[in-house]
């Protein structure tokens, strides 16, 4: 399972990188309406993947950290 979060938290943040590196593409040149459509896409998609893992992530740290009898941290 933390490998799992891991990897949605590495495509999610990805997604969230390419859709900065596009909008500052689009800025600089011509912002037409696939560049507008890919980022939202990329927006969408990043918060979808990233949402879940990060919570995942979360989850998986908190029962290792009960399982090694170290306190909550909440």
């Amino acid at each position: 399972m933390g490998r799992l979060a891991s990897t949605g938290k590495r495509l999610g943040y990805l997604a969230f990188l390419t859709a900065i590196v596009l909008f500052i593409v689009g800025m600089v040149g011509d912002f037409s309406d696939g560049i507008a459509t890919t980022l939202i896409v990329l927006l969408v998609a990043g918060s979808i993947v990233l949402a879940p893992a990060i919570i995942l992530h979360y989850a998986v740290q908190a029962a290792a950290d009960e399982d090694a009898g170290r306190p909550s941290r909440h």
